[in-house]
């Protein structure tokens, strides 16, 4: 069965495997090799926590992730907004955004964050003063937002859809079922390609590949905000075109080449990661140019964001079958574990910091206790009626 009371079983479990991602994300920023703290402000970190022993398996980890987990994420949240829209109306819609989404990102930017980074404070400042904390965590850290930005941004690219749904009411009217077969793998990588280049590259340029920029809570990465907008209205359009049937169909040749896809994930991320370096001395050396370097790097990026999302999305349309009830409980709880693992995690590596173990291990631990320990956060607290209706 692969759908169920408007629900989408594959996309679901697919949602519910990005979290996991995030959560170990944030498990090993605290041991890659460029991990640094900055006692002045922590906010200057690379991480809230920073340990000594690191691994160099982890940076090629975390950077796999961060070329393309964002965007997937924010592309399935854009699949059912119009649906969402068309059933509920645009100002429905809104409000339940608004409870959805902006509300639990106060209490996660607010309160949970205050909870979380707690041990970066005591390791910059060593005194146990709360008062003296929160004083440091609004002035001199400026409200620190950690993974609470995604939910804000989607806040904000949900309620910018609703108005342009509203302008162009007409141009979503219902579609025609299209032939599976009608789009071509080529064709369909060539545009993938074209816009992610559009969207990404020349803002990485311009503005620099990892600069963030905001005010209080309301941070974001400003260099992939129209990376991330794109990808959430092509979310919103394979929706719109009703993906499950056509595009992502069963007999579509898209899916049928899902091992294609997955090896070409692999290979083109390996590529990154050898052509980093290596692209570096050409520069140094001066065979290119700087321009001709980040060029060349850029458009590999492109192409493994690219290459890794549709690995995924099709691996998972075309293995995930049936319900498995700890895959049914994870995506019920995908959400809070979002919301709840990041005190588990920083709580975690403080913790280990003096313990005699491997980067790795330490990763390995403050994984299983941050996704176990909000998975197990979350149970009760969707019974609550308020909880369970939003979130």
């Amino acid at each position: 069965m692969q759908q169920t009371s408007g629900r989408t079983l594959w996309i679901d479990y697919l949602r519910s495997f990005l979290t996991v991602l995030v959560v170990a994300h944030h498990s090993s920023l605290a041991y890659t090799t460029f991990a640094s703290f900055d006692k002045a402000a922590y906010i200057r970190s690379t991480h809230p926590v920073v340990d000594t022993q690191r691994w160099i398996g982890l940076d090629i980890f975390e950077n796999f992730n961060d070329v393309f987990f964002m965007s997937l994420m924010f592309l399935i949240a854009g699949l059912f907004v119009i649906k969402s829209i068309q059933r509920k109306g645009p100002g429905a819609f809104v409000r339940d955004r608004f409870y959805r989404l902006f509300i639990p990102f106060l209490i996660g930017g607010t309160i949970l964050n205050l909870i979380a980074h707690y041990p970066s404070y005591m390791l910059a400042h060593g005194r146990l003063s709360l008062l003296a904390y929160v004083k440091d965590f609004f002035i001199v850290e400026q409200w620190p937002v950690g993974p609470p930005w995604f939910i804000w941004v989607l806040f904000v690219f949900n309620i910018i859809f609703a108005f342009i749904y509203m302008a162009c009411r007409s141009k979503f009217g219902i579609t025609k079922n299209t032939e599976p077969r009608s789009y071509q793998p080529a064709s369909l990588v060539l545009c993938a390609f074209l816009l992610t280049f559009a969207l990404y590259v020349p803002f990485a340029f311009w503005l620099g590949p990892y600069t963030w920029t905001g005010f209080g809570p309301f941070d974001f990465q400003v260099s992939r905000a129209a990376l991330y907008f794109g990808y959430f209205l092509i979310g919103t359009w394979l929706g719109h075109v009703h993906f499950n049937e056509t595009m992502f169909g069963p007999s579509a040749p898209l899916v049928r080449r899902w091992p294609l896809w997955l090896v070409a994930c692999g290979l083109v991320y390996t590529l990154l990661t050898i052509a980093s370096p290596y692209l570096t001395t050409l520069v140094k050396t001066g065979v290119f140019t700087e321009f001709q370097g980040y060029l060349i790097y850029f458009t590999i990026y492109v192409l493994s964001c690219i290459f890794s999302c549709i690995a995924f999305m099709t691996t998972f349309r075309a293995l995930v079958k049936r319900h498995h009830r700890a895959w049914d409980s994870l995506s019920e709880h995908a959400y809070l574990i979002y919301l709840l693992h990041y005190p588990f995690v920083l709580w975690t590596q403080y913790a280990l910091l003096d313990a005699p173990f491997s980067a790795f291990g330490k990763f390995l631990i403050t994984l299983l206790v941050a996704f176990f320990g909000s998975w197990a956060v979350s149970i009760p607290l969707r019974k609550i009626t308020w909880i369970a209706k939003y979130i």
